[in-house]
């Protein structure tokens, strides 16, 4: 069963909202790094990564199902931050934007009647719900250690032993 051109156009649509997650947590990185965080800037270097993974993962899916996906200009970030707290709160709210675009992904999937890509976006809908977690986590992190220098040298000790791992699942 081929692909409809719904599905393909939220798809391709979703690929380039993946490589404009993985820029955005560039500039969360890089606030990080300017103030000496190497451990919070590490947490969100592999964060792009992870979401150039996803993008990736997307794309292949179309070029396995006969369409070629088009790439388009990814928006440049335009966050500024006021403290530490506030990239880890517009994480979080940028992961429950992307949970959004993927439960529309799957909408579209399942009004075609599409269980192939209903199948794939799975492992998408069960990613989210993990990205969120961890943000609302480092959140709360902050919240309660943060405001001490111990407490947030600790955190930033504790993000920066944190390794890239390519998802298995993805099939990059």
């Amino acid at each position: 069963m081929a692909l409809t051109n719904e599905v393909t156009s939220v798809l391709n649509e979703q690929i380039n909202k993946e490589m404009y997650s993985a820029y955005l947590y560039l500039t969360f990185a890089d606030y990080y790094e300017d103030r000496g965080l190497k451990g919070f800037a590490n947490w969100y270097e592999i964060q792009a990564k992870e979401e150039m993974d996803h993008a990736l993962a997307i794309r292949r899916y179309l070029l396995d199902n006969d369409f070629k996906p088009t790439m388009e200009a990814i928006a440049k970030p335009d966050k500024v931050f006021e403290n530490d707290l506030a990239p880890l709160e517009a994480g979080l709210a940028h992961e429950e934007y992307v949970t959004s675009l993927i439960h529309h992904c799957y909408e579209v999937a399942h009004e075609a009647h599409d269980v192939r890509t209903m199948k794939f976006l799975d492992w998408f809908v069960s990613e989210q719900g993990e990205e969120e977690t961890n943000a609302r986590d480092m959140i709360t992190n902050m919240k309660l250690f943060g405001c001490d220098p111990k407490g947030l040298y600790d955190l930033d000790r504790e993000y920066q032993a944190r390794t890239y791992v390519q998802s298995a699942s993805l099939n990059l």
